[in-house]
Order: structure tokens, then sequence, then C-alpha cells
């Protein structure tokens, strides 16, 4: 492919993925412990997902000419994704994490510091915007990576260098990159608040967890984020096992989780995004989007990974629809 051509995707997403490391059939961490390398990433895992969901995405970033870079591209390939925008950095590793599943929940230990992924900037851009996607995706990891990854984030959102394409963001606040990034003058949860509020309010849809919402800015419910965060033309707030509310500009749509054994929370919320996004691709209604993204995270729930295999999203459609069929036979 010529540099300079085009390439045409559904989404493009952009940020940071390590390598995860996790005991087999979700065991624990231990010296007898047999392990799984696996991609572990919150914009790669909304690509991943997407991608399994029957649509075209490509994840940016950078990993390190390594060996566990290579099981990163290769991994995300065989999902679907294109990483042909990803940069290799001799100079800087891939990102390695691992996940601990203990009985009072998944304890992740990460090992990222001056990774290739905190190594990316604003001349990444350059290479990046050779993509003509129809949305791009953000999350708030990317800019509590390093100063440069923080600039990075802002160019995206605020000078929008994909033209008028929207931009879709994870609020995703993660409380340790902030304590790590920030100097001995900066207080890390005001540095967090003010930052991911600023990027949230100039995106056009956001996703963001009803409790985290409550920790970076002391809201109480759905309705109160959308007080706060009130310019996106979507917002949805997530209650994690309660329900996933969506706030548009004609009105608002609730709808329950589904119900799930839960082997393990991490990679849901990304979940949830991709399929609430593959609905929003596909033109579905407000209610559709928000049971594509439970049905999406209940996979993700019921496995060890982050990731799932998933059907494509007109035979989910399908699905859902023929539950509602069930569900109407069953109340009349």
């Amino acid at each position: 492919m010529n540099r300079n051509d085009t390439i045409t995707t559904d989404v493009l997403t952009v940020g940071e993925t390590m390598v995860m490391v996790t005991p087999q059939a979700g065991g624990r961490l231990d010296a007898e412990s047999s392990f799984v390398l696996r991609p572990g990433g919150a914009e790669s895992n909304v690509a991943a997902l997407l991608a399994e969901l029957g649509h075209r995405t490509h994840w940016a970033g950078a990993l390190g000419t390594d060996r566990l870079g290579d099981i990163v591209t290769t991994v995300l390939s065989g999902h679907g994704v294109d990483t042909s925008l990803v940069r290799r950095d001799p100079g800087r590793p891939t990102g390695v994490y691992f996940k601990d599943p203990t009985p009072h929940g998944t304890e992740v230990a990460y090992y990222r510091a001056d990774s290739a992924a905190t190594g990316i900037d604003t001349a990444d851009l350059e290479t990046w915007t050779r993509a003509a996607p129809r949305l791009v995706h953000l999350s708030g990891v990317l800019p509590a990576l390093s100063p440069s990854c923080s600039d990075l984030t802002r160019r995206m959102v605020f000078d929008r260098p994909w033209d008028k394409t929207p931009v879709s963001f994870d609020v995703n606040h993660r409380p340790v990159l902030w304590q790590r990034m920030s100097d001995a003058r900066t207080d890390p949860h005001r540095q967090a608040a003010d930052t991911l509020l600023d990027l949230a309010q100039h995106c056009d849809i956001v996703f963001v967890g009803r409790d985290e919402a409550a920790e970076l800015w002391g809201t109480t419910d759905a309705e109160s984020v959308r007080t706060l965060i009130d310019k996106p033309e979507h917002l949805v707030v997530k209650d994690a096992a309660v329900e996933a509310v969506s706030f548009t500009g004609t009105g608002t749509a609730r709808v329950p989780s589904r119900r799930v054994h839960v082997v393990d929370p991490v990679g849901a919320g990304d979940a949830f995004a991709a399929g609430w996004l593959s609905g929003w691709l596909h033109g579905q209604d407000e209610t559709l989007r928000l049971r594509l993204g439970h049905y999406a995270a209940a996979q993700v729930l019921a496995s060890a990974s982050d990731l799932a295999t998933l059907p494509p999203a007109h035979e989910v459609i399908a699905l859902l629809e023929d539950e509602d069929t069930s569900n109407s036979q069953v109340s009349t």
C-alpha cells in the first residue's frame, strides 16, 4: 500500500495495548500457574469486539519491536482488527500486566512504565490521519499515560484531525495512572476530574460508569451525570448490574442489565461500548443500542478473557428481537 493511500474503515480506535498475562482456567496467580498471553487494552478491546460483530476496524498505537508486540498484533489480527497503523518502537518495550483472580475480585498488576505506548504523541497523527473512519473511539486511559499522550488526546478531541468524523469517548478513569503522572504541585484527583470532564464535553458520544462519575464529580445518579455532561449528542451512563441509561437531545432510554454469572468483570465496559457502537453504526434506535451493549458485556463477563467470540451484529439483533417476541408472549 502506498504511504499516502486513504484507508477506509468503520471505526478507528487509538490507545494503549499491553500483553495480559492471566492464569489458565481462572486460577490464582502463583508459582505453579500456567499462563495465557492475550492483548489487553480498552481501545483495542473495542476494536476487536466490533470486528467480531462484523465491522471493519483499525487499532492505532505503539508497541515494542519485541515478541510481546508480535503477540498483540497477531491476536488482534486474528479477531479481525487491522493493525497496519501500529508503530513499532525499537527503543521502548511492550507493556505487560498480570491478572490475579481472587475470591474477592480480580487484582491487576501493571508493568507499563516507559512502554512504547507512553511514547506516542502528536507526530503519530501524520500516519493515522491516512484513515478515513466513520467513527474515532478513544478512552480516558490514553491522556493519563504521559504528557505526550495527554497532548495527543487533546489534539484528537479538540482539533478533530479527521475533520467532522464523530468522536466516541469512554471516560475509563484509572486513578493510579493519574497519580503517577501528576507532580507534587498537582492534585491527581482534581487533574483527572477536570481533564476527563473537559474531554467528555467535547466528544459526540460518551460512555461513563455511574460509580466512576460519582467518584470523579460527586454525581448521584444518571440524571445528575447528564446535567454535568450536557454537550455530547449521546451520553450513556452504565450502572453495572442494574441498568444503562442513554441521553440524547430527543429523550432518555433505560434498559436493565442482563443477568449473567460473572467470571471476570474486566473488559465488560469495553464490550458494552462495542455493542452500543455497533448499534449506532447500524442505525438502530437507542433502546436496541443499549441492549446490544448489554449483550456484548454479558459475553465478556462470563469469560476469563477481556474478549469474547461474538456472532455478527445482524444475528445478535435477530436474537434480541426473538427475546422481545418471547417476552411479549409470556406477558400476554
